[in-house]
Formats: structure tokens, C-alpha cells, sequence
């Protein structure tokens, strides 16, 4: 159960409701998690805007594959609701049905490149906490990616950071399709389930 109420769209200030349109896009929905945020407009606004900055299209990192960077930093931190969200931007985002159903064993999986490896090993690597990055993580991501691709993998990594604390310590309710693509997706892979995110 949610520690904080979500805010209805109608209950949001005009201006802030407009905006976070945004994630209809990506997700389909505004998600209770930031209809939460949505208490204190500032900070609404602020999480759009860096989600929009972030999960942009600057060429090397696609957004089809910064979903799935997104669902392998929320998987490695646990976090339910956000695992749910990325299966399913991921799938919006244009994600086969191979590198779908691969994206929880990307290294053995034919469907990802060496440098989609390098950038996935270093997200579950950035995510644990204590930090695992090590130099050889580092060093195999830089093979594969220049300095400003490496500066948007490590982005999709905070930003979820971000959203990880967030929805496991507000117990955000998941939306029915996010529920509906996780359990389609996840819930025989990995055991996914609701959990707290009633």
C-alpha cells in the first residue's frame, strides 16, 4: 500500500499536469510515482524534465536500449514497480521478443552486442549497493563506448536510482498495464510479482 497518495490528474496544477504528460508516451500512463511527487509541483516538474533529458535520443545509446539498461539497474536493485515499467517501455520502445525474454541473461544471449553487454554488466554493477564497478567493468564499457555514450548509460543508471528509492520506500501502487506486462513477462522468468506495490 502506497505511503503517500497519488494525486488524481484533475487534483494536479494545470501547468504540471500538461507536463507530465510526457510519460503517456513511454508508458502508456502517468505513473503514481509521479503523481506523487506530484504533491510538491517543483519536484514533478524537475523528475520530468531530467527523465526527459536522460531517456532522449543522442544517437548511440538508443531508447530502445535505455529501457532495457533502465530494467536491469531496477532488477539488480529489486525494485518491483520499476521492473515492470521498463519490460514494459522496453516493449513499447521497440524491444524483440529475443532480446525481451534475454535481458535477464544478456551475457549469454545472442541478442545483445558486446558493447549492449559491457553497458548492461556496468548498470547491474552501478546499482548494487556497495557500489561493484570495477576497474575492469569500466574498462570493458569504455571499449565499447565514447565518453559521451558512457555519460548516458551512467544517467539511465542514477535516474533509476532515483525512481528505485523512490517506489520501493513509498510502496508506489503499480497501474494495470505495467501489472498486466509484468506479469506476462516476468513473473515466470524471475518470479516478479506485485510485492508492496498494491
Amino acid at each position: 500500500m502506497a505511503l503517500i497518495r497519488p494525486l488524481e490528474e484533475e487534483e494536479i496544477e494545470r501547468d504540471l499536469a500538461d507536463h507530465v504528460q510526457f510519460f503517456k508516451g513511454p508508458l502508456g500512463v502517468i505513473p503514481n510515482s509521479v503523481r506523487t511527487m506530484a504533491h510538491r509541483a517543483p519536484i514533478a516538474r524537475a523528475f520530468t524534465d531530467l527523465n526527459v533529458a536522460v531517456m532522449t535520443d543522442y544517437g548511440a545509446v538508443t531508447p530502445e536500449f535505455k529501457r532495457l539498461l533502465g530494467y536491469v539497474s531496477s532488477q539488480a536493485s529489486g525494485c518491483l514497480y520499476c521492473q515492470a515499467h521498463m519490460i514494459l517501455a522496453s516493449e513499447r520502445f521497440g524491444a524483440s521478443e529475443d532480446r525481451l525474454n534475454d535481458v535477464f541473461t544478456f551475457e549469454d544471449s545472442p541478442h545483445f552486442t558486446e558493447a549492449e553487454k559491457a553497458a548492461l554488466a556496468f548498470a547491474q554493477a552501478a546499482t548494487l549497493v556497495p557500489n561493484a564497478v570495477t576497474p575492469e567493468i569500466g574498462a570493458r564499457l569504455k571499449a565499447h563506448w565514447g565518453e559521451a555514450a558512457v555519460v548516458e548509460i551512467m544517467a539511465v543508471v542514477a535516474l533509476f536510482g532515483y525512481l528505485n528509492r523512490w517506489n520501493d520506500s513509498m510502496g508506489s501502487a503499480l497501474e494495470d498495464l505495467p501489472i498486466s506486462k509484468g506479469e506476462a513477462r516476468l513473473k515466470d522468468a524471475t518470479g516478479w510479482r506485485v510485492g508492496k506495490h498494491v
